[in-house]
């Protein structure tokens, strides 16, 4: 199906502009982190920029968002300002976080990001909670949370879909598979490696798999599931193939990958794919591309700016935004 025949121009060149700001926004990242202004974990988002936008996108603004580490791509797909975000990597007090989160503690109650966790697997029961006030509150709203491949192993996997599906809560499980748990592919770490998203039928959840690096895919795939969910048929469980073009984080090296592997995998980039599909079913210009392109440069270049010029938090921070005191 043709670009056009499913959304109109504007929507998909937000896509575009929404893919290609997560991708610069990272990149930028990567650099920042050698230049020693981010410090600490950074997990990069880069290739599997179709999951977070064709996914979130077919959310509503009520809807909530609970991630794992790897979230930065997520936070921006949400609507988060890129420049709080980067304040946040600086570790500022200019921060959606204001500086105490870091990389893998985004947060954004207002646009109902609920956080990136750090604990793998940590964010399941924390988003069938969200789903159950949601559920008991009677809020026209569902909540969407992802994981990551190795998180199947986690037990909190299992303890989330069983209680989701025995209560049929408002919940979508998104995981983003992307072949790799740190640095053991998952057929070394998981027996049915193959077909995880068939995980879900031992529950009783519907389920689907789709190819996440197409973010028209995700987006119809996730749409399907949005509409079982808010019709009150219970959770849903979507499985997204992908790949991280970067290591698990920037301490890894990526030496347990074959090179062929990546290059087979970076002739499907999401972003270069897209670009392609608009220029050849003319559905935008390559020049009005690259002016879109060169409008994301300046928003990321500003946010460093903004990072770099914020103020660290003070000390006396540390005693603010606890649960108790002496």
């Amino acid at each position: 199906m043709k670009l056009q025949e499913t959304l109109e121009k504007n929507q998909l060149l937000d896509f575009y502009r929404q893919m290609f700001l997560i991708r610069r926004f990272e990149e930028m990242s990567a650099e920042q982190y050698t230049l020693g202004n981010i410090r600490g974990f950074l997990h990069l988002y880069i290739g599997e920029e179709a999951i977070a936008v064709g996914a979130i996108n077919s959310l509503l603004p009520q809807d909530y968002v609970v991630t794992h580490y790897r979230d930065h791509g997520h936070a921006l797909a949400k609507g988060m300002d890129p420049n709080a975000v980067m304040a946040e990597l600086f570790g500022k007090s200019t921060g959606c976080s204001k500086g105490k989160g870091g990389s893998m503690h985004l947060f954004d109650a207002e646009k109902r990001f609920m956080g990136g966790y750090a604990i793998v697997g940590g964010q399941l029961p924390l988003a069938v909670g969200l789903a159950l006030a949601s559920k008991y509150k009677k809020e026209d709203s569902l909540v969407m949370c992802f994981l990551g491949d190795g998180a199947i192993n986690e037990g909190e996997f299992h303890e989330s879909l069983n209680l989701a599906s025995l209560w049929k809560l408002p919940v979508i499980f998104f995981v983003e598979n992307n072949l790799y748990g740190m640095g053991a592919a998952v057929d070394q770490t998981l027996v049915f490696h193959d077909e995880i998203y068939k995980f879900a039928r031992a529950y009783k959840m519907p389920t689907a798999r789709v190819d996440g690096m197409d973010v028209m895919k995700v987006m119809e795939a996730t749409k399907k599931a949005v509409e079982s969910v808010r019709g009150g048929g219970g959770p849903y469980l979507i499985e997204a193939m992908a790949y991280r073009f970067r290591g698990h984080s920037m301490a890894d090296p990526i030496e347990y990958r074959a090179k062929a592997e990546e290059e087979r995998w970076k002739k499907k980039d999401p972003i270069v794919t897209f670009n392609k599909r608009f220029v050849s079913e003319k559905v935008a210009t390559k020049k009005e591309l690259d002016q879109l392109e060169k409008e994301i440069e300046e928003i990321v270049e500003n946010a460093v700016k903004f990072a770099d010029e914020s103020p660290f938090p003070e000390p006396d921070a540390l005693y603010e935004d606890v649960y108790g005191s002496k």
